[in-house]
């Protein structure tokens, strides 16, 4: 399931796509006067492949919402995120641990001439993504039993309680034409061989995407008539973009939500999908020079996170606790763990630490690198010199996987963020044993920690949830091997007279846009 971290923010700058955006961006008011309702939005960069099974997982789910059926769908439950059956069932629901049934909405028409969407299509999508790129988000099923041509139920081999939230709700819980797909070669890359949905889907490459309306869709009318999608790869010409009226919607990057938050353009509202990203540094326990509890326990109770949220993220990031996102089960409201700059020397006397020379890792990123210093301030004044090493992307990404090279070897510090989906089993899985020298950087094992994590994705009562989240990370706070910084939020500012539809990890749901 790494594919689960690829988030919207890892689309890359291009200079070209900015010299461009005045001429994108100056037909989208015509497309208005042109279209009547017609929803100009931002997308920060193309899409490459739709397939379900072979897509990246940024905005291609964002069209695949609108163009391809799901059994579930995300709503908010106050500050908790749950599921609700979408207008292509008329039933979805848990008989027991194990199974869940479904009776698909009569009469939803595949375009192309493909006939209705059939309970086999259901079938034939889940199994394909068993052996797909995404085959993690299936491993608890076992299989789909059609009952009808409308029916069905879903087997799964073991109870599995986050599997509608992690798997239907999600991207990879996208139903296809099991027919349209065959005869598109088993494959398909950035034309969907049918779609079931309020919108059909085309695009430009470098410019847009558009969704026009399906004359075959017979399910609920989505909000606005044609949606018209302009790229723009930079967060910060698509604000300045928004603010000039040429999108109706845009994410915003932290020093816009600080400015929004205390002066707002006029007719703007702004929301927040989810604070579904976990951003911490990590230490590598396995390295001589951290070794020592002691002088990791020393370095948590050096880092002042309270400035990192401040002087990097200007204050519009929640502090983080642990990997368990804010609105889901065995969220923490604190750490085990304080600044402490005295208790941090105390330590390191205690181990025998006169002085400390450590590197630092981060990616390229304005934020990373403002925190980075912050850290390394923080550091000195204990003792601890701090070097801090930019990387791009590629190379980050790579560098705590012993697949990839030697470099694990040479880990010492580094900040890190994943994004997750609103379950707690996903954030969890990323550290149990198996996973040292491939997500678990950190490199520490913990039996009952790998045990926590089975139990969590059975247990159905949520309070006993909790209770197993809620250890997993004291655990982890226990190894000294983490220091926990914020939740970024995925925030979007729109016009007033729009409500907008997002999933708590930021994908937008252009068919329940409206207007207010």
């Amino acid at each position: 399931m790494k594919r689960t971290m690829t988030t919207r923010r890892t689309f890359l700058a291009s200079s070209a796509a900015i010299s461009a955006t005045g001429f994108v961006l100056g037909s989208a008011n015509m497309l208005r006067a042109q279209e009547g309702k017609v929803l100009n939005l931002r997308l920060d960069g193309d899409n490459q492949i739709l397939d379900p099974g072979y897509m990246v997982g940024g905005t291609e789910i964002e069209a695949q919402k609108q163009c391809l059926p799901f059994l579930a769908e995300y709503v908010r439950d106050g500050d908790a995120f749950t599921w609700q059956p979408t207008s292509y069932v008329t039933r979805l629901e848990y008989v027991d641990d194990t199974h869940i049934e479904f009776e698909l909405t009569p009469s939803l028409m595949w375009s192309n001439g493909y006939g209705t969407l059939k309970a086999s299509d259901v079938a034939y999508s889940y199994d394909r993504m068993k052996e797909s790129e995404w085959s993690g988000y299936f491993d608890a099923l076992d299989r789909v039993e059609v009952t009808g041509e409308l029916t069905g139920t879903l087997v799964l081999s073991s109870p599995f309680a986050p599997f509608i939230m992690v798997t239907l709700c999600h991207g990879p819980g996208a139903i296809v034409c099991e027919q349209a797909v065959k005869d598109a070669g088993g494959r398909f890359t950035t034309e969907f061989p049918a779609v079931c949905g309020p919108y059909t889907y085309s695009a430009t490459p470098g410019q847009r995407a558009v969704f026009d309306p399906n004359p075959e869709w017979t399910g609920p009318a989505p909000g606005f008539e044609r949606v018209v999608l302009q790229v723009i790869t930079e967060v910060q010409a698509a604000e300045l973009a928004f603010e000039a009226g040429e999108v109706d919607c845009t994410e915003l990057g932290p020093d816009a939500l600080a400015r929004y938050t205390q002066n707002p353009p006029e007719n703007t509202a702004v929301t927040t999908a989810g604070e579904l990203q976990y951003m911490w540094m990590g230490m590598n326990t396995e390295h001589p020079k951290l070794q020592d509890i002691r002088v990791r326990q020393a370095i948590q109770h050096a880092v002042d996170v309270d400035s990192i949220i401040a002087g990097a993220y200007a204050n519009t990031s929640s502090k983080s606790n642990g990997i368990i996102c804010p609105g889901l089960i065995g969220h923490r409201s604190e750490a085990s763990y304080s600044y402490d700059p005295e208790r941090a020397r105390a330590l390191l006397t205690e181990a025998g630490v006169d002085s400390l020379q450590v590197t630092l890792r981060t990616q390229n990123w304005q934020e990373r690198l403002l925190a980075a210093q912050i850290i390394q301030a923080n550091l000195a004044a204990v003792g601890i010199e701090v070097e801090i090493l930019p990387m791009e992307s590629g190379p980050f990404w790579e560098m705590g996987m012993e697949e990839a090279g030697d470099t694990w070897q040479e880990l010492e510090l580094w900040l890190m963020r994943f994004a997750t989906v609103p379950d707690p089993y996903e954030a969890t899985q990323w550290f149990i044993s198996e996973q040292v020298g491939v997500w678990n950087w950190e490199r520490w094992t913990d039996e009952e920690f790998d045990r926590l994590y089975q139990e969590g994705q059975a247990e159905t009562d949520p309070d006993a949830r909790a209770e197993i989240y809620t250890r997993m990370q004291q655990i982890m706070d226990d190894t000294g091997a983490y220091v926990w910084i914020n939740h970024e939020p995925e925030v979007y500012a729109h016009r007033t007279d729009i409500s907008i539809d997002a999933a708590p990890s930021g994908e937008l749901n252009y068919r329940n846009f409206a207007q207010v």
